[in-house]
């Protein structure tokens, strides 16, 4: 049974001992179990997918807990997965931390901390203004922001202050140091994106 990913709940950051000593900093998470809420086929939706639940939902209404009553839970989180093998996955199947194994490469995306309104030294690392010859109030100004007679206006997607955060990230390359199938825990290396207890996809790396 191969499926290429899970969703699972960011735990934290620890540090990860080797039988030999060495050390690893590792990210847990959390990434399961899941549960398969919906086999996407050829013949009725165009492409083959398998769509599963994570997360018990408190409130559900009437059109998301009709489309998850066959799987027998309520979940707040629902995403698709392609696989090799449509024929291994029926609604309602667990699907637990086994699906990666030690040392696998995978890609993980979340949604980055919010930081907030921030200007642009913290949002875009901006050198900013001079410290002297005057400039006692321009440390952290922009700057220029563009021309006055041509084009006379500011153009769209100029770096300029505002809400810093909350964004699709996605790191790659990263591995995995234990899947604990009993737990349903599985150790990253290295940092992952977003704040702890959020919710975050793992991907196993196309090779």
């Amino acid at each position: 049974m191969t499926i290429t990913g899970l969703l699972g709940r960011k735990i934290g950051m620890t540090t990860y001992y080797h039988d030999d000593g060495t050390a690893e900093p590792v990210t847990a998470v959390e990434v399961g179990p899941c549960v398969v809420t919906q086999v996407k086929t050829q013949a009725k939706d165009g492409y083959e997918a398998v769509q599963i639940g994570f997360g018990a939902a408190k409130k559900l209404n009437k059109a998301e807990s009709g489309h998850q009553s066959r799987s027998g839970g309520t979940f707040s989180h629902l995403q698709e997965f392609s696989v090799d093998e449509l024929s291994e996955f029926e609604v309602g199947q667990e699907l637990a931390a086994d699906v990666f194994e030690a040392g696998e490469p995978i890609n993980v995306v979340g949604i980055s901390k919010g930081r907030g309104f921030s200007g642009v030294v913290r949002r875009y690392n901006f050198r900013g203004g001079p410290k002297t010859h005057g400039q006692s109030d321009r440390h952290r100004s922009p700057g220029s922001i563009g021309a006055g007679s041509s084009p006379g206006r500011v153009w769209p997607g100029t770096r300029m202050p505002g809400h810093y955060g909350v964004d699709r990230v996605t790191v790659e390359s990263l591995k995995v140091v234990v899947a604990d199938a009993e737990k349903n825990i599985v150790l990253v290396r290295g940092s992952i994106p977003g704040a702890k207890n959020g919710i975050v996809r793992i991907e196993k790396q196309s090779l």
